[in-house]
């Protein structure tokens, strides 16, 4: 990125534009659902990713700035306890005020005040807020993945099962990312058209060998992805696609989710008590929400596109990590750690890497060796995290293209599966 003030100063708007162009097609109605607590609404991404640059630099850095509403800085906190209270996560869809217009009247009122701000600085205080300006575009990318990943989610527990019906948004990159392509050609999540071939998977074996892991300090990277450091690997062998939806569906033809030696023990009891039979996206044919649906008596998917009949050319999307496991063990092989995803995709340029599911590796979410988190409120940006989570590599067809990079770990908690998420297997030789 640019990192001159002009520079910035249009990557600034070409980011916040883009969230808005996600949103567009949402009615009010829609940004005020919260599905679960785990989600958030709409409404509430489109004020957090505000505040994060109302609370982070113009508070504290321009000294003309006059607050929107002094109220938002409680309802849009996410978790920083350094900067004080906050609305409870899972009450978020409680906002039914201020409204939708008074939310998009806030953005407004921020953008406004940070482009004059920025264009008056001088090169030392611009020197100073950068590395913050450039977190804040980070982090509200991050959001515009989570609006897709959420709505989608609010949408599924709608008995119209409505599509989204996103379109390819502008003003996030002169390229056209994963996301907006697979959007433009009709395709479901996880599928953007490239290389889904029904062959059994070829393996890239690696020897082994000292590695290097972690970000190299050439460009943007959150600091849980540093310092780089050596790793030792055993010799592996890692598949050269992702785990397909036909691939899958055998796995469930052949008892899968009724077979508690392939599961971790946490696994099978989260299967037991939530009953689950399917990915969370999958629809039988004989489920009442598809009744009156000129649909084939085979397996459909609902997706940001609606309600799509099964592809089984295309990866497997929105699986847990247990499910992940699971099926791992029933094709006796199993998932590969965080670095030898890195390893492989920087030596060997691992197909499917990007921008269709994110994929579950089997390293915990733990920091690395003389990892520091950041200075000020941006210290509890993801260091305190890191327990009970596990991370996973590359991206979806919902993140933005600028944001994907061979070091990313992305995390979460084992049994989330409302993400666009899957895997690929990998193996010892």
């Amino acid at each position: 990125m640019n990192s001159s003030i002009e520079g910035v100063r249009l990557r600034y708007r070409q980011v916040r534009a883009h969230t808005l162009s996600l949103t567009s097609t949402l009615s009010a109605e829609d940004q005020c659902i919260q599905s679960m607590p785990d989600a958030s609404p709409a409404k509430w991404h489109l004020g957090h990713t505000t505040w994060f640059f109302e609370a982070m630099l113009l508070r504290p850095h321009a000294a003309a700035y006059r607050v929107f509403d002094p109220a938002f800085h409680y309802l849009f906190n996410s978790y920083y306890e350094a900067l004080g209270p906050r609305q409870p996560r899972p009450r978020r869809g409680m906002l039914s005020r201020p409204g939708l217009d008074v939310v998009l009247a806030y953005r407004q009122h921020v953008d406004d005040a940070m482009q004059a701000w920025m264009s008056g600085l001088d090169a030392d205080a611009w020197s100073a807020v950068l590395p913050t300006i450039v977190l804040g575009l980070q982090h509200e990318q991050q959001h515009q993945e989570l609006i897709l990943t959420d709505i989608l989610h609010a949408l599924s527990c709608n008995p119209l099962l409505p599509a989204y019906r996103g379109e390819a948004p502008e003003g996030d990159d002169s390229r056209k990312g994963a996301a907006e392509q697979a959007w433009s050609d009709g395709l479901l999540p996880g599928d953007s058209g490239v290389e889904m071939q029904p062959r059994a998977p070829r393996w890239l074996e690696r020897g082994g060998a000292m590695a290097e892991a972690g970000h190299d300090g050439n460009g943007f990277a959150f600091d849980n992805e540093t310092p780089r450091h050596p790793v030792w690997l055993q010799p592996y062998a890692m598949a050269d696609r992702l785990v397909s939806c036909g691939e899958y569906l055998a796995f469930m033809e052949d008892g899968g989710y009724s077979r508690p030696e392939l599961w971790l023990s946490e696994g099978w009891a989260t299967v037991q008590s939530e009953a689950w039979k399917a990915p969370i996206y999958w629809l039988q044919p004989d489920d009442p929400r598809l009744a009156g649906r000129p649909l084939a008596s085979a397996w459909q998917v609902f997706g940001l596109q609606g309600v799509q009949p099964l592809n089984p050319d295309a990866p497997v999307s929105n699986l847990s990590f247990y499910e992940a496991c699971a099926y791992a063990e029933w094709a006796r092989a199993r998932l590969p750690t965080e670095f030898e995803w890195e390893d492989c995709c920087e030596k060997e340029g691992l197909p499917q890497a990007f921008g269709h599911v994110w994929q579950w590796t089997r390293s915990a979410y733990a920091p690395y060796p003389g990892f520091r988190p950041l200075a000020g409120p941006a210290a509890e940006y993801n260091g305190k995290f890191m327990v009970g989570q596990q991370v996973l590599r590359g991206s979806s067809i919902a993140t933005p293209d600028s944001h994907s990079r061979i070091t990313y770990r992305n995390f979460f908690p084992p049994a989330a599966r409302w993400q666009f998420t899957g895997l690929r297997l990998a193996r010892d030789l």
